[in-house]
């Protein structure tokens, strides 16, 4: 059905990537292309001036190192790292990318939710593709 699948992940214990996955195999084209995005949120500034570069270099290799990771259950699957507030940054990269179909985990909603909203929330009601939330 999808020919170009966007399965963006948190790389955290809490959060199984295998059921995205599972589903972004089972909605794909035989032809289909996968990304796998995690979005790393910005540091401020007055934060970042006081952490040694060294440090924020290692963070982001083991970033990549673990996304890559994560990506390789998904054969032929790109592994992208990118910055911003993740349900903009989710948009804003299928919106450049052209993706067809975005597949995402989501937490099962909270009173935090009705204040703060959730990445999902945002990417369902932002994305100009399809969207296929899991639970």
């Amino acid at each position: 059905m999808y020919k170009n699948i966007l399965i963006p992940v948190a790389l955290d214990q809490e959060h199984d990537t295998q059921a995205s996955f599972e589903a972004a195999r089972q909605l794909a084209d035989a032809d289909a292309v996968f990304t796998v995005i995690h979005v790393q949120e910005p540091i401020p500034a007055y934060v970042g001036s006081q952490i040694p570069s060294e440090v924020l270099a290692n963070t982001r290799h083991e970033i990549l190192e673990n996304l890559h990771q994560t990506a390789s259950k998904i054969p032929d699957a790109k592994a992208r790292l990118i910055s911003g507030h993740a349900g903009r940054a989710i948009v804003d990269f299928a919106n450049e990318s052209d993706a067809d179909c975005i597949v995402l985990a989501s937490h099962k909603p909270g009173f935090d939710d009705i204040f703060l909203g959730s990445t999902a929330n945002r990417v369902v009601h932002h994305a100009r593709c399809s969207v296929h939330v899991i639970r």
